[in-house]
């Protein structure tokens, strides 16, 4: 009888599509994300899901690799042209984050604009009139301006709720004809000069890495605030803290980082306008079992031989 074919995680999926696929598979969870962990992991693999940065030449040490899933959306984990020259398809999970993604962001605008962190420490130190006087100097969302830059599932999604709650919203994409209604197509120094909410949700590239820099802030409003869901590079992090620390921007939210995990050392953990999270925008108790679900499902495809769903390099693969 032949033998099952491996599949390694790098990190833990669900447990019950972890099961789902244990059934198909022998399932190798790499104990580490660490470059030399991975690419020792994937010696004999025939299947790879990733939840992590891979290094640059990882599918080298892996020649029996039939395919590649993200479990999740953003591709700047894979090494997509060695994969590309190595043949080896590469499928990802659209969609099934967005809704994580888009409610963190009103979260984190709702957080920043009624200042809820600093009422509640308030409240807890110096008792009832002093966080009620406090709280006063909140604002609402409604009547402001909501820059998007990267107008995709997810920026597409918070338009709409933002117009839900009377905003309105600009917009920033390469394809303006794309927006959905009731979306302004702006360029980058207008988005700048006149959001009150800048929120990036755009893929990392050459064109967006360092899109937000300083000449970008300079442009800003002073109570300006910018949520990042999208990846850390796109910020100009240096640039962002010294916007914050002069009170030339009130306030971000960053759930993604130029370093990931975040440092103890880090800078970002000296300024009490930020609002920190671990990269977790996108992941909910409901997110992961989608996107363990979509990632298995991808994965027994190309075990069993078929062309995945949403396969991301095919035209890249099959070009020649």
């Amino acid at each position: 009888m032949p033998s099952q074919p491996i599949v390694v995680l790098t990190s833990a999926i669900h447990p019950d599509e972890h099961a789902r696929l244990a059934g198909h598979a022998t399932v190798r969870v790499s104990p580490d994300a660490r470059p030399e962990t991975l690419k020792a992991a994937v010696a004999d693999a025939d299947g790879l899901v990733v939840r992590n940065p891979l290094p640059a030449d990882i599918f080298e040490q892996a020649p029996r690799l039939k395919g590649v899933v993200r479990h999740g959306v953003g591709l700047d984990m894979i090494p997509m042209e060695a994969a590309n020259r190595r043949r080896i398809p590469v499928a990802n999970i659209p969609g099934s984050n967005t809704a994580s993604v888009v409610e963190y962001c009103l979260a984190a605008m709702l957080h920043l604009r009624r200042r809820l962190a600093a009422v509640d420490a308030m409240l807890r130190a110096q008792g009832w009139s002093p966080a009620r006087s406090f709280g006063e100097s909140g604002d609402e969302l409604a009547g402001q301006t909501l820059g998007i830059v990267g107008v995709g599932a997810i920026g597409s999604r918070l338009a709409a709720l933002a117009q839900a709650l009377d905003m309105r919203v600009l917009g920033l994409t390469r394809r303006p004809q794309t927006l959905p209604a009731g979306v302004q197509a702006v360029d980058k120094p207008t988005l700048m000069r006149e959001s009150d909410v800048i929120v990036l949700a755009c893929p990392l590239n050459e064109q967006t890495r360092g899109l937000i820099d300083a000449q970008a802030l300079a442009l800003a409003k002073p109570q300006a605030l910018l949520i990042n869901v999208a990846r850390g590079p796109v910020v100009d992090a240096a640039a962002l803290l010294a916007a914050i620390g002069a009170g030339r921007l009130g306030g971000a939210a960053l759930d993604v980082h130029d370093v990931q995990p975040l440092p103890a050392d880090a800078q970002v953990f000296r300024h009490p306008g930020l609002l920190l999270t671990p990269h977790l925008a996108g992941s909910t108790a409901a997110s992961m079992r989608r996107m363990s679900r979509g990632a298995v499902d991808e994965m027994l495809r190309i075990l069993r031989g078929e062309a995945p769903l949403n396969w991301v390099n095919q035209h890249e693969i099959n070009a020649d």
